[in-house]
């Protein structure tokens, strides 16, 4: 915390796949910092090591894309205007004021009111995202394609979204229409197939923000969000650390998905 940083780090690669990491960030600017309460400091909801898991990809010719701050300044996969993803059910904000366990972020008094909401996203959100929208078009523009995987992950039981345990992968194409129908079968058949895993698809995790922002199948965007149980890879309390004998059986099962979306080919599509 505290300090200036680059609001996100880009790895571009040559192929129509682009991964999107817009949670493991933890940079909270000083001014910020200061207004977090004891539960907010501790950043617990973030999607610790996500970018680790994904790092190999640099090297498959995925471009990566990674979130710096953390989603306590603003979170990069909600609605920037507001409307909720999930109508009817509980949900955190653009910029939260609740942990997922329900518990202040902000010190009294300091919540973000809604002209501090709107600093915050022509700052941070809008920046990340018109950097992530000319990954995905300068993708589409090379191979007539552009497939973008949304990496997240989250506690494996959080009482206050969903009752009992999450499963291991959850798959989100927001009901089937941010992507192809035949990938996102191929791609829960992956999944399916997932030795000692469990997985869902189009779960309690449909795809946020970004998956549904971008996925437009039509035009030859296929956006798929990923959300990871946290058990899958590492210790669910603090410190957080990533538990390299765990991670290990979910990194097989990354690669041979990123393998599949870089295989994967629209039907009738040319363009090399």
């Amino acid at each position: 915390m505290g300090g200036s940083m680059n609001l996100y780090e880009i790895a571009r690669g040559d192929s129509p796949l682009v991964i999107d990491v817009p949670h493991a960030g933890t940079f909270v600017p000083a001014e910020l910092a200061a207004n977090l309460t004891p539960s907010g400091r501790g950043l617990p909801d973030t999607d610790w090591h996500v970018d680790k898991l994904y790092a190999f990809a640099r090297e498959t010719g995925a471009t990566i894309v990674v979130a710096s701050h953390s989603r306590y300044v603003v979170d990069l996969n909600r609605d920037p205007k507001g409307v909720s993803l999930y109508p009817g059910a509980d949900v955190t904000e653009l910029c939260p004021t609740r942990t997922f366990a329900n518990e202040p972020i902000w010190v009294q008094g300091t919540e973000p009111a809604t002209a501090v909401v709107a600093a915050r996203r022509a700052q941070f959100f809008d920046p990340y995202h018109n950097a992530l929208a000319a990954e995905i078009e300068r993708a589409h523009r090379l191979h007539g394609h552009a497939i973008l995987l949304d990496g997240h992950s989250i506690l494996s039981r959080v009482p206050r979204f969903f009752a009992g345990r999450l499963p291991d992968l959850n798959l989100g194409t927001a009901s089937g229409t941010s992507c192809s129908i035949a990938l996102e079968r191929d791609v829960a058949k992956l999944l399916a197939s997932a030795p000692g895993f469990t997985h869902v698809v189009n779960g309690r995790f449909k795809g946020g923000y970004v998956t549904r922002h971008y996925g437009q199948p039509a035009r030859g965007v296929h956006a798929l969000q990923l959300e990871i149980a946290q058990a899958s890879y590492m210790d669910e309390t603090p410190p957080y650390r990533f538990d390299a004998a765990r991670a290990a059986a979910l990194g097989a099962v990354l690669r041979q998905l990123v393998d599949v979306l870089l295989g994967w080919q629209p039907e009738g599509n040319v363009s090399g």
